[in-house]
C-alpha cells in the first residue's frame, strides 16, 4: 500500500531547500511525494549567490493543486515557501475544496528579495488564510518570536509559551525550532500538544546554520503523520532525520552547506517517552529549564498549560 504526502512549496535549484528538500525527505520515510510549485528561488553565484525570487502565477499553481488532488485521495500536505498574497489566495482555496487530516505549515513568513512592504502583506495573508487551516506548525526561532508576538526566546519555558501562542492562531500542534538563535549547546525544539510541552535536544553540530533544516523537520513531521505515527513519534523521527542530516551535510560551491537526507539511518525502536537525555541538569526553582540549564532532564520538559 502506497503512502502519498504532498508539499506545496518553493523551488530551490542547488537541492538544499524547498520542495526538492521535501521530496527527499518524503522519499527517505517511505512515502510517495507529490508537489505543487509555489515560486522559483535562484541563488545568483556572480551576485554573492543573493535571492532571486519568480512566483509562480496563481492559476498554474490552482492547476498544478487540481492535479495532484486529482491524482490520488490525499490527507497530509506540507507548506513551505508561499511568497506572495496572490499565492496564498491560491493555495487556502486550493485546499478548501476538501477534508485534510494533516496540514503541516511551515511558516516562511519572509522571503528574501522582496520588498518590505510585500513581505508585510504576505505575513499577514499567511496569519489570516494559511494559520487557521493548519493541524501543526513549524516556525524556526525568527518566525515563532514575529507570530507569538515575544522579543526573545532564550529559555525552554519561552520557547513553549511562544508554540502556546501560536497555537491560539488555529494550528493543534507547534513546533518551535529554537536552532542555532538559542543560547547553548544544544539544538533545542520543543512541541506544544495542544496539553503540555515536550522539549527535544541534541548537541549542536558545529556553529553555521545549515541549509534545508527546517524544510526537511517540517517534511518529516508531514511524512510520519501520513504514515499513521503520533504527532510525538513524527517528532522523534524528524529530529533524527535532520540531526543525521546536518551531520553528514553536503558542501557544494555556495557558500553554505545542506542537509543530506539520504544518510538517515532509523533506529529500531521510536516509543520512548521523550528524547531530552543531553543533560543531567536539573530546572531551577521548579521552572521548567532556567536560563542556564539548556534542558529538563530525561523524561523531556512538561511546562503545562498556562
Amino acid at each position: 500500500m502506497v503512502t502519498y504526502a504532498y508539499t506545496i512549496a518553493g523551488s530551490e535549484a542547488t537541492g538544499g531547500a524547498g520542495l526538492q528538500v521535501d521530496l527527499k525527505t518524503f522519499h527517505e520515510l517511505g512515502t510517495y511525494g507529490l508537489g505543487t510549485l509555489t515560486c522559483i528561488v535562484a541563488y545568483d553565484p556572480n551576485n554573492n549567490w543573493d535571492h532571486r525570487f519568480t512566483a509562480i502565477a496563481p492559476h498554474i499553481i490552482e492547476q498544478q493543486m487540481e492535479a495532484a488532488m486529482g491524482h490520488a485521495d490525499l490527507d497530509t500536505v506540507k507548506l513551505g515557501m508561499l511568497g506572495t498574497p496572490e499565492t496564498i489566495d491560491a493555495v487556502a482555496a486550493g485546499l478548501q475544496k476538501q477534508e485534510w487530516k494533516h496540514v503541516v505549515v511551515d511558516p516562511v513568513l519572509i522571503c528574501k528579495g522582496q520588498e518590505p512592504g510585500q513581505a508585510l502583506d504576505t505575513d499577514n495573508a499567511l496569519r489570516e488564510k494559511i494559520l487557521p487551516l493548519a493541524t501543526v506548525a513549524t516556525p524556526n526561532n525568527f518566525e515563532a518570536r514575529t507570530l507569538s508576538g515575544m522579543d526573545k526566546l532564550e529559555t525552554l519555558e519561552d520557547l513553549a509559551e511562544a508554540a502556546q501562542r501560536i497555537s491560539e492562531l488555529g494550528p493543534k500542534y507547534v513546533v518551535v525550532k529554537g536552532g542555532m538563535d538559542f543560547p547553548g549547546d544544544d539544538a533545542v525544539d520543543v512541541l506544544w500538544d495542544g496539553e503540555q510541552a515536550t522539549a527535544y535536544s541534541v548537541p549542536k553540530i558545529g556553529t553555521a546554520r545549515v541549509s534545508g533544516a527546517g524544510c526537511t523537520l517540517a517534511a518529516a513531521i508531514a511524512a510520519e503523520l501520513a504514515k499513521g505515527s503520533s504527532i510525538h513519534k513524527a517528532m522523534r523521527i524528524a529530529k533524527d532525520v535532520v540531526t543525521q542530516g546536518i551531520d553528514a551535510q553536503v558542501k557544494g560551491k555556495t557558500p553554505f552547506n545542506t542537509v543530506w537526507q539520504g544518510a538517515f539511518e532509523p533506529m529500531e525502536d521510536y516509543t520512548f517517552p521523550a528524547e531530552v537525555d543531553y543533560t543531567d541538569m536539573e530546572p531551577e526553582d521548579g521552572e521548567c529549564g532556567g536560563p542556564s540549564s539548556g534542558g529538563c532532564g530525561p523524561d523531556g520538559c512538561d511546562c503545562g498549560k498556562r
